[in-house]
């Protein structure tokens, strides 16, 4: 009896840990790559744009804004591949309520997560989790 209640008590705060609300922040949404860029390109954050950096540019309409500098966890649903990228750019992506766009990833952290540079298949879903 004892050893059941020991063990209750020391599994109830792991189960707490699981479901803490920074871990349900996780956000799912849609992220592509961006294209080619012409040599010397500017990201809306002042840097010249480098497309083997793990960086990424955040969608204009959402809300709150990223602010550049924030470092975010995205990891492929698909295949559970998982980095951080830092936020350096802003774009316009089309939102639709079937494929919310958050992330527009360097060609280096979106090959990275797995996915295909292939113009016609250049999306993955993906979690994103702001970690600072």
């Amino acid at each position: 009896m004892l050893q059941a209640a020991l063990a209750f008590a020391l599994a109830a705060p792991a189960g707490l840990l699981i479901t803490s609300p920074a871990q349900a922040a996780a956000e799912r949404c849609w992220a592509t790559h961006y294209g080619p860029q012409p040599p010397g390109a500017l990201t809306a954050g002042g840097e010249v744009f480098d497309n083997n950096a793990y960086t990424a540019a955040t969608s204009l309409t959402r809300r709150p804004q990223l602010p550049f500098g924030t470092r975010v966890q995205v990891t492929n649903v698909a295949n559970g591949r998982s980095l951080v990228v830092r936020i350096n750019d802003r774009g316009t992506f089309a939102q639709t309520p079937q494929e919310p766009k958050c992330l527009d990833l360097t060609d280096g952290a979106f090959g990275r997560l797995g996915g295909s540079l292939n113009p016609d298949a250049g999306h993955i879903v993906v979690t994103q989790k702001v970690l600072d």
